[in-house]
């Protein structure tokens, strides 16, 4: 009766005042903007594919750039499925022929690069992009993806080498792009892993008109990325504040990862099932170095995702676990051992550690037989790291469990060594070269908490010796610069996986990789030898002999020291939906969802 008596005042009304009254109906609210808060531990250095090499970068150019395949979010052992690609790639039977062919309808976020027209991926960025990781303006350190791999592409970075400068237009025989969404590659040897390589960031695609207009004089763009992933850069503090935002133009995917027996799994799925991909609309990413801060930013819940460094474990775990205290707050915890290994290693430039001859190799054996890797897993990491013998970590294809490292802890011995070649001790108790000069080593670290650590438990070994060590503190873009130019005499270097291959951790200590990924300027012939040949060879029994017998060589010669393998713990708050922490990905936001409303069961707590 009142809806009656209603519709009739209405009716009476006259037809303006109808209207104003409609008018006046309040408009469906907007969604909210779904954001993920997230916390970088050390400064990001340019989101240039092409010469980003660390980590942190690498969180931003993998959520803004397209490779041509990428991983499955839940698949254990992890699997390679197409990204950019309309589908994995067709393949000659000898393993040297791949035709990929382009999804259609691609597009590069709109910028003043392409002039205000609507500009689509096509294969030739791709092949564009590839060119550039051997322009000699640019120095790279990710040429070593396609050296020696693509027929024709060493011949063009030979003449560029030359002249200095790439001929970007001329063809490469193993580069052919059949039509704008097709490629077919041929490679100078059989490569079954390829994929793997084209599923890494600095093989993304990058637009030549964006190089062009942002370019500096190396042709960088590391502060104008623009790519056609997942998201956009937003806003840009440098070493403060990263908003990247949700890519509207991206093709429409939706969340369809299969689970296998693993209960959280089921659970992501049942959460993540049928979503739009990306769910989240926003990424607000803060830099903050010093642990507690870190901290205290996850526990007041200012952070979403939180990645807990080994020396925050206690306040988090207990015995591998959540502490019941946090579990009772809903919140998660996702914990893999990270596929990578921590090492430790001397310029072999060096005048004072570098060389083969016999008292030089006697000092850097004396070096590693007296730094306690136990100790260091221990007092820095809280337990949080494996010892490894081996170059190659676990969930690493080549990892061998039974190797055992010919360079074990034995502070006596490592004495010894030094007094039968001459590194004598004077009146102040401190060694001198065998040519009666001071001995004088300088440590590098960064210059934040754990790396002020690192450096003492150094000084200790270093003491152990009578061998005088100063530390010099730097930030990480420095270190990264450094050591690329051959100028850093030792330091703690990590090295996570680009891809799950032990050709990845190999490459590490070969001779052409010197100014790119081989921090410490490893060069011997013989490992060279061995490293080219394993590289004609699927992943096999004859592969994993040379790769025992490239790793038994890099011990005889002590080029290196193998350390360990770090957990990855990674906290998510309860309203976090979806998040697993995958392997290889650098991050996982584009897969993830926020749920204000609601929150996942409870973990399980430590007992």
């Amino acid at each position: 009766m009142r809806r009656v008596a209603l519709l009739a005042c209405l009716a009476t009304l006259p037809l303006a005042a109808v209207a104003a009254a409609a008018d006046a109906t309040p408009a469906p609210a907007a969604a909210p903007v779904k954001t993920l808060r997230y916390i970088l531990p050390a400064a990001e250095t340019g989101f240039d594919p092409a010469t980003a090499r660390d980590l942190y970068s690498n969180h931003i150019t993998q959520a803004v750039f397209d490779t041509l395949y990428t991983y499955d979010y839940l698949a254990r052992p992890v699997k390679v499925v197409p990204a950019a690609a309309a589908a994995m790639p067709e393949v000659s039977s000898d393993g040297k022929t791949y035709t990929i062919r382009l999804k259609k309808g691609i597009l590069f976020t709109p910028d003043a690069a392409f002039g205000g027209k609507r500009r689509e991926l096509t294969m030739a960025d791709y092949v564009y992009s590839w060119k550039r990781l051997f322009d000699p303006r640019l120095a790279s350190p990710h040429s070593w993806l396609f050296e020696g791999k693509v027929v024709g592409l060493d011949d063009l970075a030979k003449e560029a080498a030359k002249t200095n400068k790439l001929d970007f237009n001329k063809k490469v025989a193993g580069l052919e792009i059949l039509d704008p969404y097709t490629l077919r590659i041929t490679l100078t040897k059989t490569d079954f892993n390829f994929p793997m390589i084209l599923a890494y960031v600095p093989t993304a695609a990058v637009a030549r008109e964006v190089v062009d207009k942002y370019g500096d004089v190396k042709g960088e763009v590391g502060s104008n990325p623009v790519g056609t992933g997942y998201y956009t850069l937003g806003e840009w503090t440098r070493g403060n504040r990263i908003v990247l935002n949700r890519n509207p133009q991206h093709l429409p995917e939706t969340w369809n990862f299969m689970a296998g027996d693993d209960p959280d799994d089921q659970r992501i799925v049942r959460q993540m099932q049928g979503k739009r991909i990306p769910a989240i609309d926003r990424i607000e990413i803060s830099v903050m170095i010093e642990d507690q801060s870190r901290w205290l930013s996850f526990q007041s819940g200012g952070t979403d995702v939180f990645w807990l460094d080994g020396p925050l474990a206690p306040k988090a775990l207990l015995n591998g676990k959540l502490r019941p205290e946090l579990a009772e707050k809903g919140v998660q915890l996702s914990r893999l051992l990270d596929p990578e290994i921590s090492y430790y290693y001397w310029n072999m430039q060096d005048p004072t550690l570098g060389g083969f001859s016999k008292e030089k190799i006697a000092l850097r054996r004396a070096i590693a037989m007296a730094h306690n890797i136990d100790e260091e897993i221990r007092i820095i990491w809280n337990g949080q790291a494996k010892r490894l013998d081996y170059p190659i970590p676990p969930g690493v294809v080549g990892y061998d469990p039974h190797y055992k490292s010919l360079l074990q802890y034995d502070p006596v011995l490592a004495n010894k060594l030094l007094d039968k070649f001459g590194y004598k001790k004077g009146a102040d108790g401190w060694r001198t070269l065998p040519d009666g000069k001071p001995l004088l080593i300088r440590y590098a670290s960064r210059n934040e908490a754990n790396g002020v650590l690192q450096a003492e438990m150094w000084r200790k070994t270093y003491n152990s010796l009578g061998i005088r060590m100063e530390n010099d503190r730097m930030i990480f873009s420095d270190i990264l610069k450094t050591e690329k130019q051959c100028k850093m005499q030792t330091r703690t270097a990590p090295w996570l996986a680009d891809y799950p291959d032990g050709d990845n951790f190999m490459q590490l200590f070969y001779g052409p990789n010197t100014h790119q990924n081989n921090n410490g300027c490893y060069q011997d012939p013989e490992y060279d030898k061995w490293y080219a040949a394993s590289q004609a060879m699927p992943a096999s029994p004859e592969r994993d002999e040379l790769f025992h017998k490239m790793a038994r060589r890099l011990e005889v010669n002590a080029g290196a020291l193998i350390g360990y393998a770090r957990y990855r713990n990674m906290l998510a708050q309860k309203t976090v939906q979806g998040y697993k922490k995958h392997p290889i990905l650098f991050q996982e936001w584009a897969f993830m969802d926020i749920d204000s409303n609601g929150a996942p069961a409870p973990a399980p707590a430590a007992k």
